[in-house]
């Protein structure tokens, strides 16, 4: 369905600060087809609930995809935005920006961290995380061709060479020549792994870091075994590689603490972060313990990375966890959700036959021989005001924002069941 269906006249209110009518008939006639939209146009948001340019309210399951970490219009961030703008919102990395500074003590102090870098955008925080592996293994490991370990189902971003390290065929199809130096193995083997080292160590190529997420989100929200965490640090330790962990979706609260590496119990050399960081103004952030922190001035550079405005809504962001005990809150929502949806698959276990994630970042799986997919049941729930997000054909994706209620979770619970009668009548 085009989004010119949507609305005949539709205009975003004069009191949100534009001047020019927003038509839905120049949409698909002005934008690059290169996302799959649903036929659905926001226009404002409140909390956890949304509202269409048709005045129609939704409850946000979405979170921008896992990134309004503190729903919509949030007091604290709106009054930190608003006085950071008014005051200095960007000035380059020329020099020093006290925001920036106050934002990596904050990270440092809630982390294992030493040292951040920042940019814009997860793709930008991992491809930060790639170009120090690799100098850091030419200058310290001495490997003339140094290879990332990266797992298969991985998502790692869409620049060239983030779409190399995902182990998603589908991603990089059509954009050879990819990037060299990734090698890929099964997510949560660890005879793959220590395979993979020991057979590339006998060639030209060799090891020099291994790039997981904790729980991998576009692959299925499948989260990772502890044990597997727990040696592969061991390995690492062992033989001096760097354990890189992506936390671009599972960081920031997520999954009931601050960082996803901490369900784990391990420290990472490297990990990333961006989408809930901010709460949804862009910032990513790459970050690393001072032993790896091998870049010198004019090495790697970003012109937004880390501009006051970005910096300090971020903080804010932060601060606003700690002060409202937010991270209980994920908790105990996360679990209400999980015996919710569970009990939806006791009742459809022909259909439904895995529910599993951290927190507030959920997946129910639907049969493989099932007809049925995410997307359908993700349009089903949209009908009756809920916005869901697949991840992948057959997971179905719940990642609210961080402050929803037990009131909120469970009537998403029983759209989710409404949902499910209706793809399977």
């Amino acid at each position: 369905m085009s989004i010119e269906t949507l609305a005949e006249n539709s205009s975003i209110p004069a009191e949100s600060g534009t001047s020019t009518p927003y038509n839905p008939a120049d949409f698909d006639t002005s934008v690059m087809a290169t996302y799959g939209r649903f036929p659905l146009a926001l226009e404002k948001g409140e909390g956890c609930r949304v509202w269409d340019t048709e005045g129609r309210e939704y409850l946000d399951f979405v979170a921008g995809i896992a990134t309004c970490t503190l729903g919509h219009a949030h007091p604290a961030l709106v009054e930190t935005v608003t006085q950071q703008i008014k005051k200095l919102h960007h000035v380059s990395n020329l020099y020093y920006i006290p925001e920036q500074g106050q934002l990596a003590k904050w990270i440092i102090d809630h982390s294992c961290a030493e040292r951040v870098f920042f940019c814009n955008s997860g793709a930008e925080a991992n491809e930060a995380a790639i170009k120090l592996t690799r100098k850091y293994a030419h200058t310290v490991m001495d490997i003339e061709h140094p290879v990332i370990l990266t797992a298969k189902a991985s998502f790692h971003g869409r620049t060239l060479a983030t779409i190399t390290a995902t182990g998603q065929p589908k991603y990089q199809k059509n954009f050879n020549p990819l990037v060299p130096g990734f090698h890929y193995v099964p997510y949560n083997d660890l005879r793959a792994i220590e395979n993979a080292i020991a057979d590339l160590d006998e060639g030209n190529e060799r090891v020099a870091a291994i790039m997981l997420e904790g729980l991998q989100g576009e692959g299925g929200v499948r989260p990772g075994n502890l044990d597997y965490f727990l040696r592969l640090r061991k390995i690492c330790d062992e033989t001096g590689l760097l354990l890189i962990m992506d936390e671009v979706q599972i960081g920031m609260g997520r999954t009931g603490k601050y960082w996803g590496y901490e369900n784990l119990g391990i420290e990472p050399d490297i990990f990333t972060s961006a989408k809930g960081l901010a709460g949804g103004i862009p910032i990513g952030a790459m970050m690393c313990k001072k032993f790896c922190d091998v870049f010198q001035a004019g090495e790697h550079a970003s012109t937004f990375g880390g501009n006051p405005l970005a910096c300090a809504a971020a903080l804010t962001v932060g601060q606003t966890l700690e002060q409202e005990n937010i991270l209980q809150n994920v908790q105990e929502r996360g679990e209400q959700l999980r015996k919710g949806l569970r009990a939806i698959a006791a009742k459809y276990p022909d259909l439904v036959t895995d529910v599993r994630g951290w927190g507030l970042i959920n997946g129910m799986e639907l049969s493989a021989d099932a007809e049925v997919t995410s997307a359908d049941v993700v349009k089903a729930a949209i009908q009756d005001g809920l916005l869901l997000v697949p991840a992948g054909p057959k997971v179905v994706r719940f990642v609210p924002p961080l402050i929803v209620t037990a009131e909120e979770v469970e009537r998403a619970v029983e759209v989710v069941e409404k949902a499910i009668k209706t793809v399977t009548a």
